[in-house]
């Protein structure tokens, strides 16, 4: 697998005159939606006025708001929809190839469902799920598969309103793991201790009846970040090593985002929130930056890293 300062090379030696196209393009795109965009909103504004005058009804005020926002991000939708396919075809696929031959890149899907249930890092069941940039195959004879992820409940409130709260959106990464097990691990963010201080926090995690029992590890530092719930205490202990607990940190900070694992099935899952599509072009930021252009690079590696960075490419216990 390429490493970053490779890739960044290929990214500017190879794909700078796609990059140089497609900022043109840009640029075009950009005063396209800014334009459309006044003209939608003042048309709006003349119609809201009109039916408010006329009927008095504040309901209206209240209806135009919400065909406002919901028409405007289906345009919006619409109008970078071309844009959005050339810059994936033309940058992130050669990427992702460039990374690796064995990866395959299905921009439209994103990683089953199913994996999302079997992980058990959360325990709303999710309405609806979304996502696409589905990325599969095998670096250094590891299976593994990411996507974009958007999981989301369906709630009504007293009205009969439907509401949609995110569970999960981000980067969601499955891996084989090298260890065998039988029990269910899950390792989450450690919000309560972060937030209650040590005893409370600590409190709130040994009662918390959504989870099996509260696993204490022996590392202050994972501690701090994370808390571990696990079907096997024996069996925690054996899969999160002193060496893995540290890799573990490790890549929470160099993703600085929430991170929640789970190793389940013989498998690890990873979940990484981003609240955002990590793969979409940026339309009102020039492709040609290099802030930019690390961010597709970096969350590349990031995902396809943890074989490496978790030594799951090492077969240092057997599996059956």
């Amino acid at each position: 697998m390429k490493r970053t300062s490779e890739l960044t090379d290929f990214y500017y030696k190879k794909l700078y005159p796609i990059l140089e196209k497609l900022e043109h393009e840009r640029q075009q795109l950009r005063h396209r939606i800014i334009t459309i965009a006044v003209l939608y909103t003042v048309a709006l504004i003349l119609i809201t006025s009109a039916i408010f005058s006329a009927t008095g009804n504040f309901d209206a005020l209240v209806f135009s708001a919400f065909v406002y926002m919901a028409g405007g991000a289906i345009l919006y939708k619409y109008l970078i929809k071309d844009y959005t396919k050339e810059f994936k075809d033309k940058v992130i696929l050669p990427l992702i190839s460039e990374l690796d031959k064995n990866l395959v890149y299905s921009p439209e899907l994103h990683v089953p469902a199913e994996h999302f249930a079997r992980s058990n890092i959360f325990t709303s069941k999710p309405d609806k799920v979304d996502g696409n940039d589905y990325v599969s195959g095998k670096i250094d004879n590891v299976p593994i598969q990411f996507s974009d992820f958007h999981a989301q409940k369906k709630h009504k409130d007293s009205k009969g309103n439907t509401h949609w709260q995110t569970i999960f959106q981000g980067l969601f990464i499955v891996s084989q793991f090298n260890k065998n097990f039988k029990a269910q691990t899950v390792v989450l963010p450690d919000s309560a201790q972060s937030a209650f201080g040590d005893l409370v926090g600590n409190w709130l995690q040994s009662y918390n009846m959504s989870r099996h029992e509260l696993v204490k590890m022996d590392n202050v530092e994972f501690e701090k970040e994370f808390v571990v719930y696990s079907s096997d205490q024996i069996e925690a202990r054996y899969i999160l090593s002193h060496s893995l607990m540290s890799k573990l940190l490790n890549f929470k900070k160099r993703s600085n985002h929430p991170v929640s694992i789970s190793f389940i099935g013989g498998n690890i899952y990873m979940a990484i929130e981003y609240n955002k599509d990590l793969f979409e072009p940026s339309v009102f930021h020039s492709l040609l930056k290099y802030k930019i252009a690390m961010e597709y690079v970096d969350t590349l590696h990031l995902a396809t890293g943890i074989v490496e960075e978790l030594k799951l490419n090492q077969k240092l216990w057997s599996k059956l």
